[in-house]
C-alpha cells in the first residue's frame, strides 16, 4: 500500500516524520493539495472509525496531513477521499509519549496500516524511528482487535472498551 502525505511544512523539520518517511522511501510528500491521490484519508475529524472494510476504497492508497496539531483544523483535511478516524492508540513518539489520539504522521500511517493488516509494511514504516517498534508493541492489542473487526461500528465498540479504562 502506498503512503501519501499532503505535508504543510508547519512544524519543526527535526520532529518530523513526514519527512523521514520521504527520506527512506517509505511515503510521498506533496507540497500541494491538488496532488494527493485518493485513498483513504485518515482525518482526526472524520464522521467514522477506520476499519478492516475500508481497505477497498483505500485503492491501495493511505492518506496523511502533516501540520502542527494547532493547525489540524477540520478544513485543512479537505482532501479527496474517503475520510475515516483512527480509533483510540497511544502515542510513543518523545514529545507526546503515552499520550492518547496524538500521533505522529508516521505512527497514524502505521496504524492503518495495521488496522488493514499488513502488520510487516507497518513495521518496515516504522522502522525508521527509534521510537517505531514501541509503537507497535503499546498498542499490539488494540490494533490486533481493530485489525480483526468486520467494520466501523466494531471498532467503534472496541474503541468504547479501551475509553471506559481511561
Amino acid at each position: 500500500m502506498e503512503c501519501h502525505i499532503y505535508y504543510e511544512g508547519d512544524d519543526d523539520p527535526k520532529k518530523c516524520t513526514a519527512r523521514r518517511l520521504e527520506q527512506f522511501d517509505q511515503a510521498i510528500l506533496h507540497r500541494s493539495m491538488r496532488q494527493v491521490p485518493y485513498g483513504v484519508v485518515l482525518n482526526p475529524h472524520a464522521e467514522q472509525a477506520l476499519s478492516p472494510a475500508d481497505a477497498p476504497d483505500a485503492l491501495d492508497t493511505l492518506v496523511a496531513l502533516d501540520c502542527s496539531w494547532e493547525s489540524a483544523e477540520e478544513a485543512a483535511f479537505s482532501m479527496p477521499g474517503v475520510h475515516r478516524a483512527l480509533p483510540f492508540l497511544v502515542a510513543a513518539n518523545p514529545v507526546n509519549y503515552g499520550r492518547p489520539f496524538q500521533l505522529t504522521t508516521a505512527e497514524a500511517l502505521g496504524a492503518a496500516l495495521c488496522i488493514f493488516g499488513q502488520n510487516e509494511a507497518a513495521q518496515t514504516l516504522l522502522e525508521p524511528f527509534r521510537w517505531g517498534e514501541t509503537f507497535l508493541t503499546l498498542n499490539e492489542e488494540p490494533l490486533r482487535r481493530y485489525a480483526a473487526c468486520a467494520d466501523s461500528s466494531a471498532v467503534v465498540e472496541v474503541q468504547s472498551s479501551y475509553l471506559a479504562d481511561e
